[in-house]
């Protein structure tokens, strides 16, 4: 446990901004969920605004520091390559 006052107060700004990183990775994890369903599922209307909402999410996490830049731009890659192939074949 912390016993100067700046360590007590580094300790609380670390577990608010634990909390804050984790929902934001939360909030990316589910939205990567939902486009990957509708690719599975080849939901031509609802997958172009899916995966804008996951590119948004996941830039958003990466400028606030709770995901790598180069973790996401895989990641986005990767499902933009599946997306416009779910949507090629619907």
């Amino acid at each position: 446990m912390a016993t100067h006052k700046s360590a007590e107060k580094r300790a609380r700004q670390t577990i608010k901004k634990t909390a804050i990183n984790s929902s934001r990775k939360s909030r990316v994890r589910t939205a990567e969920k939902k486009l990957i369903k509708a690719v599975v599922q080849k939901d031509a209307k609802s997958i172009p605004e899916l995966l804008k909402s996951y590119v948004s999410e996941a830039t958003r996490a990466v400028s606030k520091g709770a995901l790598k830049k180069q973790t996401v731009s895989r990641k986005v890659s990767r499902l933009s390559v599946k997306a416009n192939q779910a949507l090629a074949t619907k």
